[in-house]
């Protein structure tokens, strides 16, 4: 039998479809570093036989390196070698935010070009994130969706034709309708439900069919802080709006879920017992397995660590209002910095890793209520 082929990731949408309304929630690491942290997930999900999304987003990984140093075909080839190590066999490797940030022809085929090489490099997921084109002055919501809707299309079109030409007729897709983290004079900008439907139906209309919609829903991507530069838990995820999207979403008949931004920081008592399962059937973890690098290193690796601190606040100094903020904040730019070093630690650090994320991902499984979920996909 051939191990490789039995490890490498699955199709997006098969596991999405296999999983829909049944309970629980698919957590979808962002490993942006991967020695050590990327095994320990992937082996917690087969000891546990838990579903596991590993994935990377367009700021972090590009045909340039992004700010972690990993093209699209370095990083496939790299987790693919991590899930083979694992013994990993239920996961799928997603390209989360293929952010299009204007609808231009330029960036249509800039974003195109990203695309092709994470169809390449083997990618079996897909999430279009066209939300910052939002007309602030539509008439209603087609209007206000309108730029958004054009993008995601074209996009959404193209991945299509790719996978077909490669024989591949399954994948998962990803969209979003609201600007994760997005503030106004009175708070969080959240999406309405009538917009998630109104988008999603126009979608399906173009022959667009996601599985997963994200949604602005009052989290924010990665560490938070308090207006002393402290660091505080990620508790203001509006769940009600969360689900009055998600049973507009199911009363129209479509077969679209949400997936949650923004987890790191929340706690994962409030995420078992309150979170609505079934209404998110993707839950992003990003920053948290960045915290775990940090963590381990400044006990295992010291004098890297505080190399790497100093880096971070003399480069970014100012954007934040302490010093735990600004590293907080502007860490994760260090990743292709000091890439060499960071990917030449001593085997023990990386160990020791691995132990943490293993036992953090057994933790978020749990509150997820994905453990044995592996079984219905098989089924």
């Amino acid at each position: 039998m051939n191990k490789m082929a039995d490890t490498k990731p699955i199709s997006g949408r098969h596991m999405f479809d296999a999983l829909r309304d049944k309970d629980c929630i698919i957590m979808a690491a962002n490993t942006r570093y991967i020695p050590g942290v990327a095994k320990g997930i992937l082996r917690a999900a087969k000891d546990s036989d838990s579903p596991i999304i590993i994935e990377i987003a367009r700021s972090e990984c590009d045909l340039a390196g992004g700010y972690t140093g990993y093209t699209p075909k370095d990083f496939a080839e790299r987790i693919i070698a991590a899930a083979q190590k694992a013994g990993c066999t239920k996961w799928v490797l997603h390209a989360d935010h293929i952010s299009v940030k204007a609808g231009d022809d330029e960036t249509i085929q800039g974003t195109k070009e990203l695309v092709e090489a994470q169809i390449d490099a083997g990618f079996t997921s897909f999430a279009i994130d066209a939300s910052h084109i939002f007309n602030f002055e539509g008439k209603d919501e087609k209007e206000e969706l309108e730029g958004n809707l054009k993008a995601t299309i074209e996009i959404g079109s193209m991945i299509t034709e790719r996978m077909n030409e490669k024989g591949i007729d399954s994948y998962g897709l990803e969209v979003e309708v609201g600007e994760v983290g997005r503030k106004d004079s009175d708070g969080f900008m959240l999406t309405t439900a009538k917009q998630a439907a109104t988008f999603i139906e126009e979608l399906n209309k173009a022959d667009i069919h996601p599985q997963l919609l994200a949604i602005a829903n009052g989290s924010t991507h990665g560490n938070i802080y308090d207006e002393n530069g402290v660091k505080i838990e990620q508790v203001s995820i509006d769940i009600p709006q969360t689900k009055e999207i998600a049973q507009a979403l199911r009363e129209l008949e479509l077969n679209v879920r949400i997936a949650q931004h923004g987890i790191t920081g929340t706690p994962l008592n409030l995420i078992a017992t309150q979170f609505p399962k079934g209404d998110v059937l993707k839950g992003n973890v990003g920053t948290f397995w960045q915290n775990v690098v940090w963590d381990v290193l400044k006990v295992y690796e010291i004098e890297l660590y505080e190399k790497i601190r100093k880096w971070v606040l003399e480069t970014y100094a100012g954007k934040g209002k302490s010093e735990d903020e600004i590293f907080g904040k502007n860490s994760k730019y260090a990743f292709k910095q000091f890439f060499d070093e960071m990917h030449n630690i001593d085997e023990k650090t990386v160990a020791a890793m691995e132990a943490q994320a293993y036992a953090s991902a057994l933790m978020f499984f749990k509150a997820f209520n994905s453990l044995g979920k592996n079984k219905q996909i098989r089924e």
